[in-house]
């Protein structure tokens, strides 16, 4: 596994949410870590201190509350570009299909455009996962100024994944919504075939539905 691949998947398992086996996934994501270099490992290193101490009951809630009560801070990366529109439906289509393209079948109990799924997906199969990750690069730098706005350590995992991008980040909010708007339009009415994953305009809503 590639120095980026083993990012990605302890990105993917640090983003999951923690229940009772997260004792032993911390661990497990230090030990790989451990002989990596980089900023991008320090960061994900930096996290997994951040939280050690933190009991598994109280991380549950901090993450609950970090990502489940705030549009702006989702994990599910086709609502920062498609929101809740019907083309959103047809994104999630899209993601399903790559997965299976590739003969990768994720859980059925979660949404395929889950940031940890698609983590572990571009971790396992790269050629495919890094560019879907490229192109929802808007949506993840979102994710990643909301959650520095938030102030959680949660921030330094989403600054390590988008460092593993190419290309430099924007530079503030206001030009992470410009790479979200360089897409197609918010809405569509009809089945329309869905283009490419390429990004859309950003919702500002922050109550979750």
């Amino acid at each position: 596994m590639s120095n980026t691949a083993a990012l990605h998947q302890a990105a993917s398992l640090l983003l999951s949410h923690p229940d009772e086996d997260w004792p032993q996934r911390l661990g497990l994501v230090r030990t790989c870590l451990g002989d990596l270099a980089g900023e991008e490992a320090a960061l994900l290193l930096g996290f997994c201190t951040a939280v050690a101490d933190v009991p598994p009951l109280e991380l549950s809630a901090r993450y609950v509350s970090t990502f489940d009560h705030s549009r702006r801070r989702t994990l599910h990366l086709t609502y920062y570009t498609d929101g809740d529109t019907r083309r959103r439906g047809q994104a999630l289509l899209r993601w399903q299909q790559l997965y299976r393209d590739h003969g990768w079948q994720p859980p059925a109990d979660e949404l395929p455009d889950f940031l940890p799924l698609a983590l572990e997906f571009a971790a396992r199969c790269p050629r495919a996962g890094r560019p879907a990750l490229q192109e929802h690069r808007a949506a993840l730098e979102l994710l990643r100024m909301a959650l520095i706005d938030h102030k959680t350590p949660y921030a330094d995992i989403l600054t390590a994944v988008c460092r593993t991008l190419p290309g430099p980040s924007p530079a503030d909010r206001a030009a992470a919504l410009q790479l979200a708007r360089s897409g197609p339009p918010t809405e569509t009415v009809g089945l329309l075939p869905f283009p490419t994953l390429r990004p859309q305009a950003a919702p500002a809503e922050e109550t979750r539905r």
